[in-house]
């Protein structure tokens, strides 16, 4: 017995300096930035004041804040309904026989390996009404085309939903792809025996032993979402106006920019609470998905 309480000590010394490294760089920071979102920290003013809830009722009377909550939801909903769906399709292509398959599994991992600014400057361009690659492509058919991509609220919100599909929906689509290998071609034999055509072998044999394995994906894709900043912020810098501001870009604006680090804490305790809730929101589901 007291050989066994030796090594658990010998155990606990030797984790002890992750345990405390992790808690400085993960613990504190959070701590510390619910304890700035009661205050009023303004450092160009040089204000530093407790202001109990008033950042947080601040942030519900922000029509810009409000913009951004708006635009964060509906990307959010459109990219993953979007993810959801095409990258399944995408997954399922990959997952056929033909010549050439594992190039293509190879190469269309490209876009989702380059960095997200490299990215949004390259769609910045590419949506250019004057020279841009998107309406070259649509000129050739209407020669009249005129639309200034990201000068529109509605086109604007449109390429940066685009955009981030077109990097991350690859890799969705490959990690699909992986639960997609563990099912049995038995399986589909047995159920072409029975008269299942290409569709009921869909709806009654992938889609059920693939769902846990998507809904598993859609907890770090989402998150992923919330906190995106890099294509906006290369792409359109929330512009125009802020009808494509994300929450994760306006907390980095209120907070390096305007210097405003209370209320920017208060945004992201916000931000923080929205995604703590889906994840245990997602996680309910798809334990009453088992069961």
């Amino acid at each position: 017995m007291s050989q066994k309480k030796s090594f658990l000590w010998i155990a606990w010394v030797l984790i002890l300096p992750v345990l405390l490294l992790r808690g400085f760089t993960t613990i504190y920071p959070i701590m510390k930035t619910v304890f700035n979102s009661f205050f009023d920290i303004r450092i160009l003013s040089g204000i530093n004041e407790f202001a109990g809830m008033s950042n947080y009722v601040n942030i519900f009377q922000d029509q810009k804040v409000i913009t951004t909550l708006k635009f964060t939801g509906i990307f959010v909903v459109v990219s993953m309904l979007f993810h959801v769906v095409m990258g399944v399709g995408l997954a399922l292509i990959l997952n056929m026989k033909f010549k050439g398959r594992r190039f293509l599994r190879t190469i269309v991992l490209i876009p989702w390996a380059m960095p997200s600014v490299v990215i949004g400057m390259a769609g910045k361009w590419a949506f250019n009404n004057d020279y841009g690659l998107i309406n070259d492509f649509v000129r050739r058919f209407f020669p009249d085309f005129q639309l200034n991509w990201l000068i529109n609220t509605g086109s604007a919100r449109a390429a940066v939903i685009a955009l981030d599909l077109w990097k991350d929906l690859p890799f969705f689509a490959i990690l699909v792809l992986s639960g997609l290998q563990f099912i049995s071609s038995d399986i589909y034999e047995a159920a072409k025996v029975d008269g299942a055509d290409g569709l009921r072998s869909f709806l009654y044999i992938t889609l059920p032993l693939i769902m846990r394995n998507v809904l598993t994906l859609c907890i770090p894709f989402t998150l992923w979402r919330l906190t995106s900043f890099d294509l906006v912020y290369s792409m359109t810098s929330g512009g125009p106006g802020e009808d494509t501001s994300l929450i994760a870009y306006r907390i980095t604006m209120e907070a390096f920019t305007n210097l405003n680090v209370g209320y920017a804490a208060a945004l992201a305790v916000l931000l923080f609470l929205v995604m703590g809730a889906f994840s245990w929101f997602n996680m309910r589901f798809m334990g009453k998905f088992e069961d």
